[in-house]
């Protein structure tokens, strides 16, 4: 099922021909299956989408599902699914340094706009405050 296109434009690239209107499709056999796409914002400034689809499929009844699978394979001794030790101790060596030297998070009151400390880059690289009146910006060359 084709949807209609919303009544103003949503999207800067909105007009692109041949673009897809967002639609409903499903599927009652052999496999019971319902898709909808719709077009989404790209992350960024600029207002421009790009189509997605979010798809479900039932699962098939023969089919196990992952995790029992994984536990299959680990209680008959089948390794393949999981990582070595030497893998994870290798993994370990560099997460475990981070983990311990990392900057500390910051307590705040919940609904605020976040701990007191500098919080928001600005492109200049310095930091904004969004409750202390915002920087201005220098006129003329030469600062």
């Amino acid at each position: 099922m084709e949807l209609k296109p919303p009544p103003q434009k949503l999207f800067a690239d909105s007009e692109t021909p041949g673009a897809r209107s967002n639609y409903l499709r499903f599927r009652l056999s052999p496999d019971a299956a319902i898709a909808l796409a719709a077009r989404v914002k790209l992350s960024g400034r600029e207002f421009v989408g790009e189509q997605r689809e979010l798809y479900l499929l039932e699962e098939r009844p023969d089919e196990e599902a992952p995790y029992e699978r994984l536990l299959g394979d680990a209680m008959a001794g089948d390794g393949a699914l999981f990582t070595r030790e030497d893998a994870v101790e290798a993994a370990w060596a560099v997460v475990d340094p981070v983990l311990k030297t990392h900057t500390p998070a910051h307590s705040y009151k919940h609904g605020s706009w976040g701990p007191r400390e500098p919080r928001i880059v600005v492109p200049d690289g310095g930091w904004y405050d969004p409750e202390l009146p915002k920087p201005r910006k220098r006129s003329g060359a030469g600062g």
